[in-house]
């Protein structure tokens, strides 16, 4: 337990270093009527590496007895994770010293800047850029790890089978997250997540029927979970970085980021498990709907303030 948790800081530490200035280089990159499509490019990393991921895990756990799975099996992801780390880095040193990103670096656009200045300058758009995103980012880890532990508690399905039709979705996040950036171009990005958001309200208020609707209502809940994750999260990065001014926008977007993902998605499989287990699935329902209303009272904030400056 200790390993993993050294690991899951490892984790945030890689994370917050590949990830918090992406959203800044595209955002400033990218030509003002593409940036819903140059937004959703990084988002791209998380359905990809899941279905990776479940694959992996899908075909070790169907290969190993339970003993062997649980002496060893689960330790080998991570040593795949380490070749994988491997070419990730070879590409972040080539984007690094890249012309483009060494000439953004120079005009220091992209310079972090302290926390607490952030926060005390520009800390409302901190709050509003991660509360518009709350209902992708929660959405997110109830449609991946929070089905596994209902389905193996609650239903008689396999988790092979669980881990292949979320493999399936998670393709399907793919093209939506592709999709997302054509139509975040056309209809504006904080439009697309606000109609996302109604979306996710719809499809929590069909969650308890769907979960337990047998293995026809969990595998219509998986997929199409996945892809109003996709047409969602696709576009979250562009919303959270959009707010900030040029020099607050790369330190601005990790706290935006990090905030909604310790509100949003941290506790979710374990909130949502727990509420459902004791509550019932409409619990989860009232989950995904608080996620909903944060980001929908968010979107509209932020257009009031918009209004009257």
């Amino acid at each position: 337990a200790g390993a993993l948790a050294v690991l899951r800081f490892g984790q945030g530490l890689a994370l917050g270093g590949s990830w918090d200035g992406l959203p800044s280089l595209l955002a400033m990159a990218a030509p003002p009527e593409r940036r819903g499509w140059y937004s959703m490019v990084g988002q791209l990393g998380a359905p990809v590496g899941f279905a990776l991921a479940a694959g992996l895990f899908a075909y070790l756990y169907g290969s190993l007895s339970s003993e062997e799975f649980l002496a060893w099996g689960w330790r080998y992801p991570f040593c795949v994770a380490f070749a994988i780390n491997v070419v990730a880095l070879f590409a972040r040193l080539r984007l690094v010293v890249g012309q483009s990103y060494a000439e953004l670096l120079q005009e220091k656009e992209l310079e972090p800047v302290g926390v607490a200045r952030v926060m005390r300058e520009e800390g409302s758009n901190v709050v509003l850029g991660a509360f518009a995103a709350l209902a992708s980012f929660a959405l997110f880890h109830v449609v991946t790890v929070f089905p596994l532990s209902w389905f193996a508690l609650f239903s008689d399905r396999s988790m092979a089978e669980v881990l292949c039709v979320q493999i399936a979705g998670a393709f399907l996040a793919i093209g939506a997250v592709v999709v997302s950036g054509r139509l975040a171009d056309r209809m504006g990005r904080r439009n697309l997540l606000g109609s996302m958001a109604v979306l996710i309200g719809l499809f929590s208020l069909a969650t308890p029927w769907l979960l337990d609707g047998g293995a026809v209502g969990g595998t219509v809940f998986l997929l199409l979970g996945f892809v109003l994750l996709g047409l969602s999260y696709g576009q979250a990065s562009g919303t959270v970085t959009a707010n900030f001014s040029t020099q607050h926008r790369y330190t601005g977007a990790a706290l935006s980021s990090d905030l909604a993902w310790l509100i949003g998605a941290a506790f979710a499989p374990l909130v949502a498990l727990g509420l459902s287990a004791r509550f019932g699935l409409g619990a989860v329902t009232l989950y995904l709907l608080s996620g909903v209303v944060c980001t929908l009272g968010a979107l509209r904030i932020n257009r009031l303030i918009e209004q009257r400056s």
